[in-house]
């Protein structure tokens, strides 16, 4: 069954609406001049997210030495772009569908995304990425298999079919999506972060997080964010022994990560601690 992507993207449209603080951050963050003030007073309007927000920023994964209490002081320590893609973050784990008729483990999919997120995380500190900039890491790896969610929603059957026939035959899902649909998940989920109005940068490093391993080329001219998200997701499924996801590390990928895939592995021995610490995301 193909999908046509203008029915999909009417699809898209009718996920449940992001809560009203969030409607009006990416509102804002869409102007060039915007004051860091009027990003604060949206977020402390909605206690929820205020709280939420300050538990991330005061949460191991960020690493800052004093304790942040309010968002003001969070936009400084993390910068405006950092604490929008946050809240989008916390927005979209609570609005997107938590149950699906197609078998898809929501528990594992939230957990898997997390260990991403941290990993991807983890490399840009490794690569010197400054704070204001590594929390993008974070949500980027954080919302990398969104798409999975959008085809369990909608096509509940269908996408069980890829679910059992991509176990049946040790294929990787993302490969019998785009034979049954005509599109993967990467390429949906960038669509609906493109909906969302993400920071481009984050589109492409969720569109890309498969294609860069198996396009030379592509992997060549990748950013850095979209490197460090293929390098996480590989990690995760390396250290989960899932054969059917792993795949041989492009040379430009090594490059930027200035040792090979399973040296970073072990340099990362203290990856499963770290992503104890984020549970906090998806248990807040």
């Amino acid at each position: 069954m193909k999908i046509d992507l203008k029915d999909l993207a009417r699809l898209i449209d009718k996920l449940p609406a992001f809560p009203e603080s969030v409607s009006k951050i990416l509102e804002l963050t869409s102007r060039d001049d915007l004051a860091a003030k009027e990003l604060v007073a949206v977020v402390e309007r909605d206690m929820v997210m205020t709280v939420r927000v300050l538990k991330l920023v005061n949460s191991p994964l960020f690493g800052i030495s004093r304790e942040v209490t309010s968002v003001q002081h969070a936009v400084v320590y993390l910068g405006i772009d950092t604490i929008k893609n946050l809240a989008i973050s916390i927005a979209t784990s609570g609005t997107l569908p938590k149950s699906n008729g197609a078998g898809l483990d929501m528990e594992a999919f939230w957990l898997q995304s997390l260990s991403v997120g941290v990993a991807a995380k983890m490399l840009a500190d490794r690569a010197g990425v400054p704070k204001f900039e590594s929390a993008d890491y974070f949500v980027a790896g954080l919302l990398h298999n969104i798409g999975k969610i959008v085809f369990a929603h909608f096509y509940p059957e269908n996408y069980a079919k890829v679910l059992e026939t991509a176990k049946l035959l040790n294929k990787p899902d993302y490969r019998v999506e785009k034979e049954l649909f005509g599109i993967d998940h990467s390429e949906l989920g960038a669509m609906l972060a493109d909906e969302w109005q993400l920071p481009e940068r984050l589109v492409q490093a969720i569109k890309h997080h498969h294609s860069i391993g198996e396009d030379l080329a592509l992997s060549d001219a990748q950013s850095d964010l979209e490197k460090a998200i293929f390098s996480a997701s590989q990690i995760f499924h390396r250290l989960n022994a899932d054969a059917r996801e792993t795949v041989a590390i492009p040379k430009p990928v090594e490059d930027w990560l200035n040792a090979s895939l399973d040296e970073v592995v072990d340099e990362m021995s203290n990856l499963e601690e770290e992503i104890d610490k984020a549970m906090i995301f998806i248990e807040a």
